[in-house]
């Protein structure tokens, strides 16, 4: 049973909806703020957390009247004591204190809390039932089957907060699940769309920082110039949506106008369009089931002329065919791949390896877990923590050999 609503069987929304926002002062905490400032009637909040930026999240705190503010680095909890002192909002630092932000009763919760350490406190929101916006990749890709049995289990609401997840969410309520033929997750193809496979070997970081369409922080931009982060969307969309390997595709689609595709038994094709802005997913998520105003330009297909579709190129980007592979490999391949990605990633930025090292180095990383015998199912929170933290471990082992590799 999946805990994602694909139907879509619309009850009244709460007059006054309480939020948990944790990850606040991120890019996606942000646009969350942004579209509550833009509601003070419809929206109370519950619960705000930051993971280091304690004047960020203090101030958001006054502003928003929050009843609890957590920041994840415990040894800045006197710093945040005072500068929410006066105040009425109850203060916490460290992991259990974000974790607390997200059991205390707020009806919706943004999941914006970036890495492995975003697992735990969406699992304690999803654990009390309550409708959670899910912008944390690593919750589905390293721990994606027991977070949505969870979440099936204690009739929590997730909802996609991801643009192309978002898209699919919408376009799936146009039919049942036995009438899906297929998914299809648009990619801009990144910075590097048509260069040659050589020239995309050499990529410099500023070059691989140069998105065409979309403003993000940089460790998911360098994702998108790989396309490393297009598979971790389609394990995400996998999990998701209780959807095979075979029934997701990837569509490049370079000006980011159609977000997702779903292709029905008739053949018909729905499709969900908007301008490349996070504020429209989140805005679909916040006012559900109903919809709210959001504040994205409005969309001039007239102006735009015309879109354009090319299928994906596996050779140049092997980060993609990687996500497939681990995918159906299963047993934990998914969150290997996600480890070892965020410490190419780490490396390539800190200019000990080339950008087309980034793929190598996930792909050694997940040959070697699979011949060490580590594969076996994950059952909690730890099991995937353990092997997350395992595999950062091994591609650091592995990252001078592959730094010492030609293409």
């Amino acid at each position: 049973m999946s805990a994602v609503p694909l139907r879509n069987n619309r009850t009244a929304a709460s007059a006054v909806r309480t939020v948990t926002v944790l990850g606040a002062t991120g890019s996606i905490g942000d646009s969350t703020m942004d579209l509550l400032r833009a509601s003070p009637d419809r929206y109370r909040v519950e619960a705000l957390t930051a993971n280091s930026n304690v004047q960020a999240l203090a101030k958001l705190a006054k502003e928003f009247r929050a009843q609890f503010a957590a920041i994840a680095d415990p040894a800045r909890l006197g710093e945040l004591k005072q500068a929410l002192a006066g105040t009425r909002t109850e203060c916490g630092a460290g992991e259990s204190a974000v974790i607390e932000a997200a059991a205390r009763p707020a009806d919706w919760v943004m999941a914006a809390v970036s890495g492995a350490a975003g697992l735990k406190p969406a699992l304690a929101a999803v654990d009390r039932g309550a409708t959670v916006a899910l912008a944390n990749k690593e919750c589905l890709v390293c721990a994606g089957d027991f977070f949505m049995q969870r979440a099936a289990k204690a009739g929590a609401c997730v909802l996609p907060a991801d643009s192309e997840h978002n898209a699919l969410f919408q376009a799936l309520g146009s039919g049942n699940r036995e009438e899906l033929v297929r998914v299809i997750i648009t990619a801009s193809g990144g910075p590097f769309r048509t260069w040659a496979a050589a020239d995309i070997e050499q990529a410099t970081l500023a070059q691989a920082l140069k998105h065409p369409n979309w403003s993000m922080g940089q460790k998911i931009t360098i994702d998108s110039a790989s396309m490393m982060n297009k598979g971790l969307e389609v394990i995400e969309a996998s999990y998701l949506f209780a959807l095979t390997p075979d029934e997701i595709e990837v569509l490049v689609h370079p000006q980011s106008i159609v977000h997702g595709m779903v292709e029905f038994s008739d053949r018909s094709v729905v499709a969900q369009l908007g301008a490349p802005d996070m504020r429209t997913p989140i805005a679909h998520c916040l006012g559900w089931p109903d919809r709210i105003k959001g504040p994205a330009a409005r969309l001039d297909l007239a102006k735009i002329g015309q879109l354009s579709f090319e299928a994906p190129d596996f050779e140049r980007f092997p980060a993609l065919r990687l996500a497939y592979d681990s995918l159906r490999t299963g047993n934990g391949a998914t969150t290997v791949y996600n480890a070892a990605n965020e410490v190419a990633v780490a490396a390539f930025i800190g200019g000990k390896i080339k950008f087309g090292a980034i793929a190598r180095l996930v792909e050694a990383t997940i040959d070697a877990w699979i011949r060490s015998g580590n594969l076996a199912p994950l059952n909690s929170a730890d099991d995937a923590i353990a092997v997350d933290h395992g595999a950062r471990n091994k591609a650091a082992t592995l990252l001078p050999q592959i730094a010492l590799k030609a293409s």
